[in-house]
């Protein structure tokens, strides 16, 4: 699944397939392709995974983007794409369903064909089970199983007492419901819960889709075994969608996420002559225009339940840290995002000194060179950990950039109240950082000091690298790529003579939180370059500079090379 380009975005990705990546060992959420079979998986605009239907809900599609490249859906585990919660139902909203219903004699609910009022029931959650699942009989609990192909509504905006007129301002899309009964269990209890509750009893999926993104009326089609059973459209509904979600929510909050199954059209096996009910080895198959089919098979008895194994599966217990490591005492709101900052030193007389790190790194990178060379009693020291890196923290809607981590770095000259003068002592991407900061706001700064700047653009082999880079920190974990990442940053001789700071750079990765250190190692676009540039290496206790005007280098276009090189090393990075 690893890919070197995203593909480009020529068409919506919005058939929403929840599942179970078996070698990421994650929930995600992608687009289903029903035609070619495939699965792609999507992205926030962040780079941050979608894993489950409910932040697609909240969200958009708009904030939503492809995460890599498609790969085959037999690759993945597809899940139900709602699972949480209770399904919302209706009872005989089908003309001749109802009558069908009545007439057979499990109907304990009404003695008239067509109710006066929508019947509403739920399922219990733990019935909810995925397309390909197998549906368990329950051998010892119902001899009468049947299937009931509908059209699941799902809610997109919270509302109480919702009248007909709003009330598709509060669908989000649709997915397909197999209503399972006992039919037996529905009759005997004279209500619907029991009977349709069992575990497995309520296949969902495969895909949950935007209204938008669907025609007006939709037709449900059921088929057992191949054979076409049910064949209606929401035309036929004896009460709509609007009208059922006035009637639910005339007395109860709906919520995002809620599904509603619309009730079942004629065609179920208790209506044929004779009835005919599900058997083990039978495959049910619900067809919904632009949804797909919803297949599931009967299992055999002898199978047993899976139900009970998936809930001893669960746990609320947090997988890594009982602690969450970003503190909010230890954040500053800077450019409206919190970020780990920190300043010290004795002398503000003297031009302040701002740090910027660079990938992988934290605001600690550059505590050798401040304690060596004693900053701290000439100078005002000022650093902090860019977003996503350290003890900063990132948001899924985040979109890291160049620019917006420079507008993070301007944040932090407002909140430490740095108005001009200042020497900006950066290493790595956060040279790039610096130089885009200074570009907009270079009456801020005195002096650029860049060690073992990129190249800016940077090059497309470089790009790639960093995607892959950023695939596998999501994938592995940070030790997959902290050899990689260590080995190719830092130069040969550092790595034979100087292991300490080798090390160093590997515990700075492998301190990095893997999913904010995937959003940094991204494609970093063009960037702009300064007139005056001062480069530093500190070696050895020593520091070489030099100045030049990058208008000559410009010209030569040898933007960003260093200016400082260390006697007898190679043409590697710097540390």
């Amino acid at each position: 699944m690893t890919s070197t380009q995203l593909p480009a975005r020529s068409k919506p990705l919005t058939n929403y397939v929840a599942y179970h990546d078996p070698r990421l060992k994650q929930d995600a959420i992608g687009h289903y392709d029903l035609v070619v079979q495939t699965v792609e998986p999507l992205s926030f605009v962040s780079g941050v995974p979608v894993s489950n239907l409910y932040q697609v809900i909240e969200l958009g599609e708009d904030n939503i983007i492809s995460g890599g490249v498609p790969y085959p859906i037999d690759n993945v585990k597809i899940l139900p794409p709602l699972p949480g919660r209770d399904v919302l139902c209706v009872g005989k909203n089908y003309a001749e369903h109802a009558k069908e219903f009545n007439n057979s004699g499990f109907d304990s609910s009404d003695r008239v064909d067509t109710p006066s009022h929508p019947v509403i029931f739920t399922k219990r959650f733990t019935s909810i089970i995925a397309c390909g699942e197998e549906i368990f009989p329950h051998p010892d609990f119902t001899r009468t199983l049947d299937y009931e192909g509908e059209i699941g509504v799902i809610i997109g905006k919270p509302g109480f007492r919702i009248s007909k007129e709003d009330a598709m301002n509060h669908v989000w899309g649709y997915t397909i419901v197999n209503d399972v009964t006992a039919r037996e269990r529905q009759r005997d209890h004279k209500q619907f819960y029991i009977g349709k509750s069992a575990d497995t009893f309520c296949p969902m999926g495969p895909v949950a889709v935007p209204k938008t993104r669907l025609e007006k009326v939709l037709r449900v089609q059921t088929r057992v075994n191949g054979e076409l059973r049910q064949d209606a459209t929401t035309e036929n509904l004896i009460f709509s969608i609007p009208h059922l979600i006035e009637t639910i929510s005339e007395g109860q909050t709906l919520v995002p996420g809620d599904v509603l199954a619309t009730g079942t059209p004629a065609g179920v096996g208790l209506g044929m002559k004779p009835p005919t009910y599900l058997k083990p080895g039978d495959t049910i198959a619900v067809s919904v225009t632009g949804l797909g089919t919803l297949t599931n098979r009967v299992a055999d008895p002898a199978a047993g339940n899976p139900t009970v194994e998936k809930i001893k599966e669960r746990s609320y217990l947090p997988r890594a840290h009982l602690v969450d490591k970003y503190k909010p005492a230890a954040l500053r709101t800077i450019n409206n995002k919190p970020l780990y900052y920190r300043d010290r030193g004795n002398n503000v007389t003297n031009p302040p000194l701002v740090f910027v790190h660079g990938l992988g790194g934290t605001n600690d990178f550059f505590t050798p060179l401040i304690e060596s060379l004693d900053l701290r009693k000439d100078h005002f020291i000022y650093a902090y950990d860019f977003e996503g890196h350290g003890l900063s923290p990132t948001s899924p809607l985040s979109r890291i950039t160049i620019e917006s981590l420079a507008g993070d770095l301007n944040g932090v000259f407002k909140y430490a109240n740095i108005s001009s003068g200042a020497t900006v002592i950066a290493h790595d991407i956060g040279c790039l950082i610096a130089v885009q900061f200074a570009l907009k706001h270079g009456g801020k700064v005195a002096k650029l000091v860049l060690l073992g700047p990129p190249p800016s653009p940077l090059p497309r082999i470089g790009s790639l690298n960093l995607h892959n880079t950023s695939h596998a920190a999501r994938s592995t974990g940070m030790s997959s790529l902290v050899d990689m990442v260590a080995n190719t940053g830092t130069s040969r001789k550092t790595r034979e003579t100087n292991t300490l700071a080798y090390v160093a750079v590997k515990l700075s990765l492998l301190g990095q939180d893997p999913e904010g250190a995937r959003l940094s190692f991204v494609k970093f676009g063009p960037t702009l370059i300064l007139e005056y540039v001062v480069a530093i290496e500190y070696i050895d206790h020593k520091v070489y500079t030099a100045q030049v005007d990058l208008k000559d280098i410009v010209k030569e276009k040898e933007a960003f090379r260093l200016l400082a090189r260390r006697h007898g090393s190679d043409d590697g990075p710097l540390i």
